[in-house]
């Protein structure tokens, strides 16, 4: 219920007065049914924009650290994600990994909308990264359609560092599903896993205008971040 109410009664009519998102291809998500949004991943005013849009209550996977954030804005973010009905994924380890993608399947084999970031952080510079393949393990297990989807402008209202976001338009656009259907009962190899994951990754790419980088995210922050220390 109080996703309803944050998303057309609090937080949502705020976000559409302020940012104006326009949406694009939203023909392509579906009335019904499970799917799978994979997206890029700019902002952290992306899971909050993304929902605006669509008439659909979506799932995000949301990572641990956005529901411990310390001081007023850390509580208040916490008490909406948490009443949003987003998922809290601790990524540290395999282990972590493999619970979040047994609550993303769990999300799916409900019928509804799952959204993921394949990049699994939010992009250190605006560009498009190399995507990890939970989400192909997501799609080829629960047999589901993945609908790309590619936030434009929310790295230029609100990157990485900066506190409170600028006010400008910004556009939400959906590409039509894709279909894995073909890779029925190999799961479980590397290369079909790797192959399905740039096909989701190059929709994204397709529709975002991004420039893309063959490195995982995470690593090129963890670089950047001991090179800060050095």
């Amino acid at each position: 219920m109080f996703y309803y109410v944050l998303k057309f009664v609090l937080l949502g009519p705020m976000l559409r007065l302020l940012f104006r998102p326009r949406a694009e291809g939203l023909e392509h998500v579906p009335a019904k049914g499970a799917a799978i949004v994979a997206g890029n991943h700019l902002s952290f005013a992306d899971p909050l924009l993304m929902p605006a849009v669509l008439k659909r209550r979506i799932t995000f996977l949301a990572k641990a650290e956005y529901f411990t954030a310390p001081g007023l804005t850390g509580r208040l973010t916490a008490l909406v994600l948490r009443g949003a009905g987003q998922i809290s994924v601790d990524r540290s380890g395999r282990a972590a990994g493999q619970a979040a993608i047994r609550e993303g399947l769990g999300v799916l084999a409900k019928g509804e909308l799952l959204a993921i970031y394949p990049e699994g952080t939010r992009s250190p510079d605006g560009q498009l990264y190399k995507g990890k393949v939970g989400v192909a393990v997501m799609a080829l297990a629960a047999q589901v359609p993945v609908i790309p989807c590619a936030m434009v402008g929310t790295f230029e209202i609100w990157p990485p560092g900066r506190v409170l976001p600028r006010i400008r338009p910004v556009a939400i656009r959906f590409g039509e599903p894709l279909d894995f259907s073909r890779f029925t009962g190999r799961a479980h190899q590397k290369a079909v896993l790797r192959a399905v994951t740039d096909e989701i990754t190059y929709a994204i790419l397709r529709l975002s205008g991004q420039e893309y980088v063959d490195r995982y995210a995470a690593d090129v922050k963890a670089g950047q971040a001991k090179g800060r220390r050095g």
